[in-house]
């Protein structure tokens, strides 16, 4: 009784300690909104707007829902559990000053946030060996400092944060209970056992995570700020083991709001305000504007590049077949063929095998692409002594993807009539570099199409893409001549000097002469790049207005107006250009590397002297745009890196580069973004070999 006496008397103090700092933490929140009372009183009362505050000072509070999982049994070193104890669930409360630190209309900014912590439960009830239920309750509380990152995506009130946090454990009692047996109601109900738990850890470390929105309570032409700032938080369970034994851990969800207070600044200082009381009255007062945001926008029209480009493209066959969702039969935009047309079929002219439904943009390629089990045939009944491994992945597991591996094999025996011994079939639930991840949550049908496929693979060199060998290697590649379309470089391109600081984005109004108003955007890059017939359309040339249109962080508009004189790219006869391709698996940019022989030691060495390099790096439509379009300048950027690196062994300085980084643009990008197939050609990186002009 003596020692229940202890835990009891122990228990009250430590109550009366935590009620003194939870009475300390509201005291000061009143203390700091008192000062900020006279502040605003005394507020000039001018209607001129302030500067919202970097420094914000406040208090936050808020619910824990709190998640047990794992197991305990041993509460103390007096008390052993008959019965182990897994999961539960509680509400505690969250109670703390805060400061945060951003300046308006960026991105970046700091929150430390400190406060008394209710990580407090109920396990979930369990039954002994005798059949009795079991109870246990939980006090477990802390002194927390959480410092985090502050992460504006869109310049705006919404915010993401997420940092470590440290704990300090200032309870940690129990109230636990063995009733009796409901088939025997006569027996005697055991007392509740409190006190404290044992092996509790001092000291933890976790983490977190969360979303808020900041929501003034003020008007802007008020020094003194007021913020109510809702928020939801995530705490996982890493790093939240309450104590040294056993595997008991918390999550929580917190959710709650801090309200927040900052001091603002006047655009004008004191000197200017004492010259405007000196104006006469008959005189307006003159009102401070807003610095206006520094960009320099320009468009550049090149004139007209004379010259039908007659390309020989080395075009890379990727040696992947992609099957539709649900099926595991050859799609029917594939070209397959009777036994009667193999003879007639030969690598070199393809082109005379069209497939039946082509989605339009860069036919000529895609007829190459569509053919891909014809080739492989033919390569396979000149080269009798190669063999190939065909793995298929499906979502639907193993013996789905063995069944799309066996329908392409069954078409080559059958019709090419290679030897079925020639061909190995596997299945697999997923590709060996799959594109979804887990945990993703964005554009799951693009992903999955482009992961229910088949990958040929081969060690056979006759095969294999030169200088490469193993399964992993590329397909050799097909050459075909084609006409290129308008060149990079005769592209209009419209360059905005400093938006990425200045606007959250920009879009612009391009108008003809006939009156005609085209809307381009929003952008959020620097620099664009549209093709003169995009904007011309048939027009041999012409004068046209372009208005860029800015939007301000603070949610204002910035209107630039330039006339730029336009030409339309015509070709005329001849110049003959090579043009090779490098593909990239899914959100890949360091990919080059497996190209990197061949771009040292067959591209280089078939760039004449003085001939122009251009490099064009484009995605597929799967992910951020903005993201996409720097991964784009990165892969073409890795190009011209190892291009460049070679010519200078060489000693060669007589090549010139244009580097472009297109991105997911739909209008520029060389093929479609329908079927999985075009996706994966798009994530490439185009390189035209121009010679130079005799």
């Amino acid at each position: 009784m003596k020692n229940s006496n202890n835990i009891k008397s122990k228990v009250r103090a430590l109550c009366s300690h935590i009620s003194l700092k939870k009475s300390s933490i509201v005291l000061s929140a009143l203390l700091l909104a008192g000062i900020a009372l006279p502040q605003t009183a005394t507020a000039q009362a001018d209607e001129e707007e302030i500067i919202m505050p970097s420094w914000w000072f406040g208090i936050a509070g808020g619910a824990n829902f709190n998640f047990y999982s794992g197991s305990t049994q041993k509460i103390n070193n007096d008390l052993m559990a008959r019965s182990a104890f897994h999961k539960g669930s509680g509400i505690g409360l969250f109670v703390g000053p805060t400061i945060e630190y951003y300046k308006p209309g960026t991105r970046l900014g700091f929150i430390l946030q400190a406060g008394y912590d209710m990580k407090g439960g109920k396990f979930s009830e369990v039954l002994t060996p005798c059949n009795c239920p079991a109870d246990l309750k939980t006090k477990l509380n802390y002194l927390t400092i959480e410092p985090s990152l502050r992460f504006a995506p869109f310049r705006s009130n919404f915010y993401l944060f997420g940092g470590p946090r440290f704990s300090f454990n200032m309870d940690k009692s129990f109230v636990f209970q063995q009733r009796t047996n409901p088939a025997f109601p006569d027996q005697v109900q055991s007392p509740e056992i409190s006190g404290d738990l044992s092996d509790v850890r001092e000291t933890m470390i976790s983490m977190q995570v969360g979303v808020g929105y900041d929501i003034p309570l003020s008007s802007k032409t008020k020094r003194s700020q007021f913020m109510l700032s809702p928020f939801v938080s995530f705490q996982p369970y890493l790093g939240q083991n309450p104590r040294t034994i056993e595997t008991w851990d918390v999550t929580t969800v917190r959710v709650g709001a801090a309200i927040k207070f900052g001091l603002g600044k006047r655009p004008s200082d004191k000197e200017e305000k004492e010259k405007i009381v000196l104006i006469p009255p008959a005189v307006p007062p003159v009102v401070p504007v807003e610095a206006a945001p520094v960009f320099n926008f320009t468009v550049n029209a090149p004139a007209n590049i004379p010259a039908e480009r007659t390309v020989r493209e080395t075009f890379p066959l990727r040696n992947y077949v992609f099957f539709d969702l649900g099926s595991t039969e050859i799609p029917n935009r594939y070209v397959l063929l009777n036994k009667s047309q193999v003879a007639d079929f030969k690598e070199d002219n393809v082109e005379l095998f069209t497939p039946k439904n082509l989605s339009g943009r860069s036919d000529r390629q895609m007829i190459v692409y569509y053919n891909i089990l014809n080739i492989l045939g033919d390569r396979m009944g000149k080269n009798p002594t190669a063999n190939i491994t065909l793995v298929g992945s499906s979502e639907l597991g193993v013996a789905d993807g063995l069944l799309m591996a066996e329908s392409i094999k069954k078409y080559l025996v059958d019709v090419f009539g290679i030897a079925p011994s020639r061909i190995t079939t596997q299945g697999r639930s997923e590709p060996k570099i799959p594109s979804r991840q887990t945990g993703g949550t964005d554009e799951l049908v693009m992903l999955a199409e482009g992961d229910r496929r088949v990958s040929i693979e081969s060690s056979s060199p006759a095969m294999l893409m030169e200088f490469r060998s193993g399964p992993s290697a590329p397909l050799k590649p097909v050459e075909i001549v084609d006409v290129l379309e308008a060149p990079a470089e005769s592209y209009v391109s419209f360059n905005n000097d400093g938006s990425d600081e200045a606007f959250t984005s920009w879009s612009m109004e391009i108008k003809g002469d006939d009156g005609i108003v085209q809307k381009y955007g929003p952008y959020t890059q620097e620099t664009i790049t549209i093709p003169g017939k995009t904007i011309m359309g048939t027009n041999p040339q012409g004068k046209y207005n372009v208005k860029m249109i800015g939007t301000t962080p603070n949610g204002k508009t910035e209107v630039k107006d330039t006339t730029v004189q336009m030409t339309l790219w015509t070709p005329t006869k001849e110049e003959i250009a090579m043009r090779f391709s490098v593909i990239y698996e899914f959100n890949e940019s360091d990919a080059i590397t497996m190209y990197e022989k061949y771009l040292r030691e067959v591209v280089v060495p078939k760039i004449p002297q003085g001939a122009t390099v251009i490099l064009q790096g484009f995605t597929d439509i799967i992910g951020d745009a903005t993201y996409n379009q720097k991964l784009a300048l990165q892969r073409a950027n890795d190009v011209k890196r190892i291009m460049q690196a070679e010519l200078n062994r060489l000693g060669r300085t007589d090549v010139k580069f244009e580097v472009y980084g297109l991105g997911e643009d739909n209008k520029l990008s060389p093929f479609n973004n329908k079927y999985p197939e075009e996706r994966f050609y798009n994530r490439s990186v185009i390189i035209d070999i121009v010679p130079a002009k005799q």
